[in-house]
């Protein structure tokens, strides 16, 4: 398809919008994965100044009704798939107007008595509508509202951030300024649209007229899709990243012999090459590196790692082997994406780089948590971002605005940063209690610590997770009584508490009691631990483990417990066929 014809598609949509009566300023709900009808829609929108705004699953099952509800959506694009779920309740969401069906097929689409107030179309339909009767564009000034782009709450319900035109076009203006994007580019298209990331992408696609190719819908079979349409531009987050790492150096040792000696030989030469600056021989990449490209195509240029930190190890194996440009950038909804980005040119990893053109950065002084501006080597402190990308606030949530953005408009990200060598910044802390697993859900783990702890075997409980990892783990001090009890009713001979504590038939019981719980409790699918350790010692202020007021240590506690962590993560990664590489 053609931007000519995406750009006639887009009027048909719009015009078919204003021709069914959906007044300027109305929330249009896109409720269905990345495929070209969801750009068309949101340009469509664009054009004619409706507000967007993507529903999606993961966030639990009540959150897109209560998107729909809170954000006063009007129309729902979906799919026959998600059709079906918005039919069961129809009636909780009143002020949908017109559902449109995306692929549907129009004597195949159930028909609704006229009493319900609700026209179910097809996406066809609605085109030749719009095509038969073309209205003018009502293009929306830079500060009207674009989107309105929900995230996970970590308190329950979601928040929806409010972006407007402005914000979106300062941000991709600030971040593609160093860039070098022509239409002889491809990009594929398969991070959530519903996420900043994949929506500031898309503006900056349609910008410099880069082709957009839009994957099957299966994350499994993303390798076939990259080997047909051979991108040149490949947008990642570290949890794809590592599985194609693992992937690779899998291939590598399963070769064995004189394939495996030649990779190592290939790799450290590339290596050295690249730390010194220079450029590496062709030879090593006609030997061995150009098979593995071939893995994304053969064609990719850029490759960019958004969403939670990328290793270092895994940046270099990346430059190594792909050749091209390798860079990782730091970004927020609140900020409509990317806030820092690695120079071109920079080959120190391990940090998010300098700032984007279109913001400012501060470190503000956390006195609770010892990170200063006065701070040896470098000052240290939260992150704070202003300029035009700062979102507008949280739809009709003035409390939780105010919280992030003070009066001198300056967000307050709750990330705790230090600025390094160059300008560059890097990230070393959280100011609350709150982290991202790797595919970047926000977790509480003070939440999820109060469900547990009323298990019968929990006296004391840890949650742990990072961006480095997809799921939870939890470190248990037990209830000796109780866990002496059980294993005196399951005829478990033991000789103290800790022999016990490493029985493999009490961790399995403990964990199946915190499933129990956490299910009554409705905990979401990630807030789980997937894997238990359990320990005889109470956690105390003597042992470094509690405050005076009887609150974890976290940093304490995460080092005390390093290799039980670290082997939890070894065991899951073993046990989960769906965390294997790619």
């Amino acid at each position: 398809m053609t931007y000519g014809e995406a750009g006639t598609a887009r009027a048909a949509i719009g015009s078919g919008l204003i021709n069914h009566g959906i007044p300027k300023g109305s929330g249009i709900g896109l409720y269905f994965i990345n495929r070209p009808e969801w750009l068309i829609v949101d340009h469509a929108c664009s054009a004619y100044s409706y507000i967007s705004v993507p529903l999606y699953d993961t966030l639990g099952p009540d959150a897109v009704k209560f998107i729909v509800n809170h954000a006063l959506v009007q129309v729902i694009f979906c799919v026959s798939q998600t059709l079906n779920s918005l039919l069961s309740y129809l009636s909780e969401i009143p002020t949908v107007r017109l559902i449109v069906v995306v692929g549907g097929i129009d004597d195949q689409i159930p028909s609704l008595p006229s009493s319900d107030g609700v026209q179910i179309i097809s996406y066809t339909k609605l085109i030749s509508q719009g095509r038969s009767n073309l209205q003018p564009f009502r293009p929306p000034k830079p500060d009207d509202i674009a989107t309105i782009c929900y995230t996970s709450g970590t308190t329950g319900t979601p928040k929806g951030a409010v972006l407007t035109h402005q914000n979106f076009i300062a941000n991709v203006a600030g971040t593609s300024l160093g860039e070098k994007f022509n239409p002889n580019d491809v990009y594929i298209s398969y991070l959530p649209l519903a996420h900043i990331y994949e929506r500031a992408n898309q503006v900056m696609t349609v910008y410099f007229g880069i082709a957009v190719g839009f994957f099957q819908g299966d994350n499994m079979k993303l390798i076939d899709d990259l080997a047909v349409l051979r991108p040149t531009i490949f947008c990642s987050v570290p949890r794809l990243y590592n599985r194609i790492y693992a992937g690779i150096i899998n291939a590598v040792k399963t070769s064995g012999g004189l394939k495996e000696r030649l990779f190592n030989v290939a790799y450290n030469a590339k290596k050295q090459a690249l730390l010194h600056g220079k450029n590496p021989s062709p030879m090593w990449d006609r030997l061995v590196f150009n098979k593995i490209k071939e893995k994304l195509g053969g064609r990719v240029r850029l490759m960019v790692s958004g969403a939670s930190p990328l290793s270092p190890d895994i940046m270099e194996f990346l430059k190594i082997c792909f050749g091209g440009r390798v860079t990782e950038g730091y970004g927020m909804t609140e900020t409509t994406c990317t806030i820092s980005c690695i120079d071109e040119g920079d080959r120190l990893s391990g940090h998010v780089g300098s700032p984007s053109p279109c913001c400012e950065i501060k470190l503000v002084d956390v006195p609770e948590m010892n990170y200063t501006s006065d701070d040896q080597p470098n000052p240290r402190g939260e992150i704070c971002i202003r300029g035009p990308i700062i979102f507008q606030g949280y739809y009709k949530d003035e409390v939780q605005t105010r919280e992030v953005i003070d009066e001198e408009g300056w967000l307050h990200t709750g990330d705790i940063g230090t600025w390094i060598a160059g300008g560059r910044l890097k990230i070393i802390d959280r100011k609350k209690n709150i982290f991202k697993l790797a595919q970047g859900e926000y977790i509480a783990p003070e939440k999820i610590e109060n469900v547990y702890v009323k298990c019968n075997f929990v006296a004391q409980c840890f949650v742990y997770g990072d961006s480095f990892n997809s799921s939870l783990v939890a470190v248990v001090s037990v209830d000796p009584d109780v866990m002496k009890a059980w294993a005196a009713s399951q005829g478990i001979v033991h000789n103290d508490l800790t022999q016990l504590c490493n029985n493999p038939k009490a961790k399995a019981a403990v964990l199946a009691e915190m499933d129990a719980v956490g299910r009554e409790a409705q905990l979401r699918g990630f807030e789980f631990a997937r894997a238990v350790t359990l320990v005889a010692e109470p956690f105390a202020m003597e042992n470094g483990l509690l405050t005076p007021t009887m609150k974890i240590k976290r940093p304490q506690a995460k080092e005390y417990f390093a290799k039980a962590i670290s082997d939890m993560y070894n065991e899951i990664s073993i046990s989960d066929p769906s965390l294997k590489p790619l």
